[in-house]
């Protein structure tokens, strides 16, 4: 979803810089651990239940500070970084992964290659799958989305299904040979919208891409035509699948404080929602085709929803409570028992498609926070207790 995720290019990995100190101390601090040992990705997704996580804004809040206002430390931390990476990405990276390790468990690395899908090579592909085996012999799994919201028309690997699918399934041999304890996860934007007409980087007609694209072969590209299929990578490449919903409001333009419709993260996530929005019942069913029908562990890998301090409307706590009721509730485990993570958009940030600052956080109030983790329902999951050491350390 494109307003929350600029700038996070930027703030995403090098923010952990900002607070690796105090892990680090912590971790110093902390009794003799065990040795870290890789953790095989075909145990990454829980048997039962859902990995909670959070996107943080690492400037203001050290993963530490999030842990303890929750209670528990997050399963999974979220990072973003340009690809291929440089030098100083790969040490903002190990810079992560030394947090995670000691305030978390695993992270989701999103990787945006900004300059095209091109700068996928076998060589590229190859140096990132060797420093993750290193994170992961230092005891941090990781679960890489690549090239997230490819259906969009906003990125630079946008609406480019043939070379996507090529450039996904590179990444996803030179992790699955070199990082055991890696995994790749696909994940396209909400086809809420689709084709999202207008963007830099739409299909053109007359290309192989807007072929692809039109899959009842009508001529053109609208939301009749498959959001998602074109960009599946295929099962051998793919470990996770992946869509981020969000609580915008009821209607565009967003900005209004408003409670989320009864059902709607349910409807979404199922390509049912017909509602104030309007009506994306003509979507696929995201969760049966792909949990499902190809059995893979389905991630929110963000959610939140949108509280506009400088507006009146609904309250604060009635509309992000009716939000995690609807994301955390008893019904989400019982109709999609295959949807394995769960992260929190932890951001109090401006919001172009707003033009104001947005209140995405459930830790920052107290009394929000404190609603909170009391509802948070026994089938999440968290990350250990303990702490390993790196071998050699």
């Amino acid at each position: 979803m494109l307003p929350v995720l600029i700038g996070l290019v930027a703030l995403g990995v090098a923010g952990w810089n900002f607070a690796n100190d105090l892990s680090q101390r912590q971790s110093q601090s902390s009794p003799a651990a065990s040795t870290c040992e890789v953790e095989p990705r075909a145990s990454l997704a829980p048997a039962d239940g859902a990995l909670f996580g959070v996107n943080l804004d690492f400037h203001s809040k050290p993963l530490a500070t999030f842990a303890a206002d929750l209670g528990h430390k997050p399963a999974v931390s979220v990072s973003f970084t340009g690809f291929p990476l440089t030098a100083k990405d790969e040490d903002d990276l190990a810079k992560a992964v030394d947090q995670i390790r000691a305030d978390g468990h695993m992270m989701l690395l999103t990787l945006e290659p900004a300059d095209g899908l091109s700068t996928i090579t076998n060589a590229t592909a190859t140096a990132l799958a060797k420093d993750l085996d290193r994170f992961n012999r230092n005891g941090v799994p990781v679960i890489v989305r690549f090239a997230h919201e490819m259906n969009g028309s906003w990125y630079a690997w946008s609406q480019q299904p043939l070379e996507y699918v090529a450039a996904f399934r590179t990444l996803a041999t030179a992790v699955h040979t070199t990082a055991p304890g890696s995994a790749m996860m696909w994940a396209p934007n909400y086809g809420g919208g689709y084709p999202f007409a207008g963007g830099k980087y739409e299909a053109k007609p007359g290309t192989a891409d807007f072929a692809a694209l039109d899959t009842n072969h009508d001529g053109v590209i609208t939301m009749a035509d498959d959001a998602y299929a074109p960009y599946y990578p295929g099962d051998d490449a793919v470990d996770w699948v992946g869509m981020s919903l969000y609580h915008w409001g009821a209607t565009y333009p967003w900005g209004e404080n408003e409670i989320p419709e009864a059902k709607k993260f349910a409807d979404q996530l199922t390509g049912n929602y017909n509602g104030a929005n309007g009506d994306d019942s003509l979507l696929p069913d995201f969760y049966g085709v792909y949990g499902k029908d190809h059995n893979k562990p389905v991630a929110i890998p963000e959610t939140a929803a949108l509280y506009n301090p400088a507006v009146g409307g609904a309250s604060e706590a009635e509309i992000k409570r009716a939000w995690w009721e609807q994301v955390f509730g008893a019904q989400t485990h019982a109709q999609f028992p295959n949807l394995k993570m769960i992260n929190w958009f932890e951001w109090d940030k401006n919001e172009a498609e707003v033009n104001g600052r947005i209140d995405w956080t459930i830790t920052n109030t107290p009394a929000i926070r404190d609603a909170f983790t009391a509802a948070l329902p026994e089938w999440l999951q968290y990350g250990s207790g303990t702490t390993c050491r790196p071998a050699g350390s």
